[in-house]
This record gives C-alpha cells, sequence and structure tokens, in this order.
C-alpha cells in the first residue's frame, strides 16, 4: 500500500484534458438548416427558404399573426421576398442550439436583416439600417429527417440591448 501512494499522488497531479465535444451530425444537420435559410433568404426564394417547414408546422411572424402549414408559411414569404424583404440580406447567429430529446432540437437565433427599404409597419430598423428580431424555431426530425415545427419571430424594440452580429 506505501508503494502505491507516490503512483496515486503522481497520477493525481497529471495534467487532464478533455478533446472539445465534436458537434453531433445531428446538430451539423441542424446548422445547415439555418445556413440554407440564409443562403434561400438573400435569393429571395420562398420555395428554398420553406423547404425544412413542416406541413402542419406552425409560425408567428414579427408582426404577430400567426400562421398554420407549409402553405401559408411559403405565401407569406412570397409575399415578403417582393415587398419588405426584396433584395435585403439574412444574417443568423444561432444564440442556443439545445436537444431537448434526440429528435427535437430548440434553435435560438439572433438576426440582422439588412437591404430593407421599406419595412413592415411598425418594424424599427436600428440605427445601421437593420431590421433585428430573435427567432426560436424548433426542429423536429419525423421519419429520418429533421422540419422546422414551430417558427416564432420577434422584432427587438429600440433600446433592447443585443450583440452585433458574429
Amino acid at each position: 500500500m506505501k508503494h502505491l501512494l507516490p503512483l496515486a499522488l503522481a497520477i493525481a497531479f497529471l495534467p487532464v484534458t478533455c478533446p472539445a465535444a465534436e458537434p453531433s451530425a445531428d446538430e451539423g444537420v441542424i446548422r445547415q438548416i439555418i445556413a440554407d435559410e440564409i443562403s434561400a433568404w438573400d435569393q429571395g426564394d420562398a420555395i428554398a427558404y420553406s423547404r425544412h417547414f413542416a406541413k402542419e408546422g406552425t409560425f408567428t411572424n414579427i408582426r404577430g399573426q400567426f400562421f398554420t402549414g407549409y402553405d401559408a408559411f411559403l405565401h407569406q414569404h412570397e409575399h415578403v421576398f417582393e415587398s419588405f424583404f426584396k433584395h435585403s440580406v439574412l444574417h443568423q447567429d444561432i444564440v442556443s442550439l439545445k436537444f431537448v430529446t434526440p429528435d427535437v432540437a430548440v434553435v435560438n437565433v439572433l438576426t440582422a436583416v439588412t437591404g430593407v427599404v421599406h419595412p413592415p409597419p411598425g418594424m424599427p430598423l436600428d440605427q445601421k439600417g437593420r431590421l433585428r428580431t430573435r427567432l426560436l424555431q424548433v426542429i423536429v426530425r419525423s421519419h429520418g429527417e429533421w422540419m422546422i415545427v414551430a417558427y416564432h419571430n420577434v422584432d427587438l424594440k429600440p433600446g433592447v440591448p443585443v450583440p452585433e452580429p458574429q
């Protein structure tokens, strides 16, 4: 026992290194959905922007309007890409990505939309001319495919502190 004490002390003082957690394949898929949204938005492509939206998903827009279903989500984005957000550019920073079960992810995104010529009524632009929002998306895996089942977007009011986009 006496000979084991120096060995135990040596082991106790060895540097402990833990490899950084690698993102899971599922996290990569979720992050790609967010990247796909950015690309589709920047192209003004409502069909591509709606690609990951579930058939019966729910959608609350920045004006507080509530819609159900893929068709409504697509229609609303066709409208905004031809009006308020025509030729605008979307930036999204993932603030939080949590798996509440292996098949359910909750993603909180901080957005900045630039190039907004005519913002929606009541939607203030920040001092740099950007529309800033917080977007919460619930993304569920069903039959092997990740789909957005809830999309809730709120605009940031003047005076609310928010970090700059990364």
